[in-house]
């Protein structure tokens, strides 16, 4: 009961930061001064709430309305944006394709990925530690069945844990924050855990924040079908297959992921070798 009233000390405290910092927004950009346009700016400024999107709508708005305040806060949209990244790594909330996304439409393709990718390991390493601090019995008395599986396959691969990571990273045969959650359960050092997730989730945040980026660009559908914007995704859709193809031709070999799944479908990489 106590690593219960731990968690939710720690759950409480980060929740009401993040209140105190989305809540309490600093002085509006000069143009919500401008003549003729002063009570109706202020008016919507007053009336745009931040949370966290949950549709392209949403993220939408939440990127217009961040990249207004960038312009003279851009360390207050910094700091903003890593603390609500933060609390849904670190509390294993889903959600984080939309906050990626939201990097590529506030800081560009690259800069986006690198923040992303920081804030994905921190995150990550903060979920890993909360868990190993106040869940660990909990983790393993809700989902049993799911943890013997997961513990099984990471003791047949202990002597490739690194790359067995990566594939779980590359190919979810797991939600991320479950598995999470469940690795000081499989004993998994913090810096394999760190480089896994460090390097494991490059493709997937490249994906999200690249397409946020080209969203944050498109103001009609013309620009969809541009020359430009075609060959953005197909980059993307090259970032996504390359790693994703060496890690599955490595795991045929040195891997033994008999009776795991991947998205629904039994894996049967070490069936078909052995026929």
């Amino acid at each position: 009961m106590r690593s219960v009233w731990g968690l939710v000390a720690v759950v409480a405290a980060a929740t009401f930061y993040l209140y105190l910092l989305s809540a309490f927004l600093p002085a509006a950009p000069p143009r919500a001064l401008q003549p003729g346009a002063e009570g109706q700016e202020r008016e919507e400024l007053e009336e745009r709430r931040l949370h966290f999107p949950s549709d392209l709508d949403e993220l939408r708005e939440l990127a217009e309305l961040l990249k207004f305040y960038k312009r003279q806060h851009t360390a207050y949209v910094l700091l903003l944006y890593c603390s609500a990244y933060l609390y849904k790594q670190s509390f294993a909330i889903p959600g984080s394709s939309f906050l990626n996304m939201l990097a590529g439409a506030l800081f560009g393709p690259w800069h986006g990925l690198f923040i992303a990718c920081v804030l994905t390991t921190v995150g990550s390493t903060n979920c890993y530690l909360l868990s190993r601090t106040f869940g660990k019995r909990h983790i393993i008395r809700l989902f049993p069945e799911k943890v013997a599986m997961l513990q099984k396959k990471a003791e047949d691969n202990r002597s490739s844990l690194f790359f067995f990571l990566l594939f779980l990273r590359f190919f979810p045969m797991t939600p991320n924050w479950f598995l999470n959650i469940t690795s000081p359960i499989l004993n998994i050092p913090i810096p394999i855990f760190f480089f896994s997730v460090l390097i494991g989730l490059i493709p997937y945040n490249f994906i999200c924040v690249r397409t946020g980026a080209i969203l944050s660009e498109i103001t009609s559908l013309d620009d969809i079908f541009s020359w430009g914007t075609l060959l953005q995704l197909l980059l993307i859709a090259c970032a996504a297959l390359l790693p994703g193809t060496l890690i599955r031709h490595y795991s045929k070999t040195h891997l033994k992921l008999d009776g795991l799944e991947v998205n629904g479908h039994r894996n049967d990489l070490n069936d078909r070798k052995s026929r």
